[in-house]
């Protein structure tokens, strides 16, 4: 069944997005579309536009082109007061954790609560514990995020994502510097989040086992375009050569051509390529 077909079950609809760093075009015409209760892991070379997608979809960025629909909503083409209340319905996991190094573990998970609702700070206290106990670092909310480890400051972060029972939740690199077991955790957290609570993912990472287990549908990204989406079964059965490279784990890296290099050194508007 396709993603036209599915249309009303679309939490994602990303249309002939277009985006540039100055001269520099680095999405050229991506189609994304992530249906509800699904986990859709984004993968891709360094530089191949993945952390830039999820960074135009969480609105943090203007496109040069394209359009973006979460939720229904055209997120660039709705009021400040209708985006902030289509922020409270997503949750973001960041790489590094992204804690506030002043507040507790419970503070930090607390905080969407205190500003963006009316409750009571004894229902916030109690929401925020309950959340630690998903992640399963109930008893902590009173460390500082000095005093954790690398996988408890994922978890603490991923606490503080899900708070406000968002339908739509972002990840990006969630197994990143995690030693495999805790990895594994991260994985099993992530499935669990989907199966109970019935939210939407976008995963964006490199780590292979990590997105063999958890994904759904896996999108490549490949020099700003969408070179294959697919099952796991589909990506691994690809004989696209450049997927084949990434699952590989194979250099891409072209002899280098000296009269190139150089011409390229010396031109007057010099870029990287």
């Amino acid at each position: 069944m396709t993603d036209e077909t599915n249309h009303n079950q679309n939490v994602i609809e990303v249309k002939n997005l277009v985006t540039h760093y100055g001269r520099r075009k680095i999405l050229d015409g991506v189609d994304f579309n992530v249906q509800k209760g699904e986990i859709r892991v984004v993968m891709g070379g360094s530089g191949s536009g993945k952390s830039t997608l999820l960074w135009h979809v969480l609105g943090l960025y203007e496109p040069t082109e394209g359009s973006i629909e979460l939720l229904g909503k055209d997120i660039h083409n709705i009021s400040f007061n209708e985006q902030l209340k289509l922020k409270q319905d997503i949750g973001v996991s960041f790489q590094s954790g992204a804690l506030f190094s002043s507040m507790t573990v419970g503070e930090n998970v607390a905080l969407p609560l205190r500003e963006f609702t009316d409750l009571d700070e004894n229902t916030i206290r109690i929401i925020s514990r309950m959340k630690l106990e998903v992640v399963n670092l109930g008893g902590f909310h009173k460390l500082m995020p000095s005093q954790l480890s690398g996988g408890m400051i994922k978890r603490a972060a991923l606490a503080r994502s899900i708070v406000m029972d968002p339908k739509l939740l972002f990840f990006d690199e969630p197994s990143a510097g995690l030693d495999p077991v805790v990895a594994s955790e991260i994985d099993d957290l992530i499935l669990s989040l989907r199966d109970t609570m019935g939210m939407s993912m976008v995963v964006v990472t490199h780590e292979l086992d990590s997105a063999f287990k958890i994904a759904d549908k896996i999108t490549v990204l490949d020099n700003g375009k969408n070179l294959i989406t697919g099952t796991v079964e589909e990506i691994k059965a690809s004989t696209n050569k450049r997927v084949m490279d990434l699952l590989q784990r194979r250099s891409r890296h072209d002899k280098l051509n000296p009269s190139e290099y150089l011409r390229r050194l010396t031109q007057e508007n010099y870029t990287l390529t």
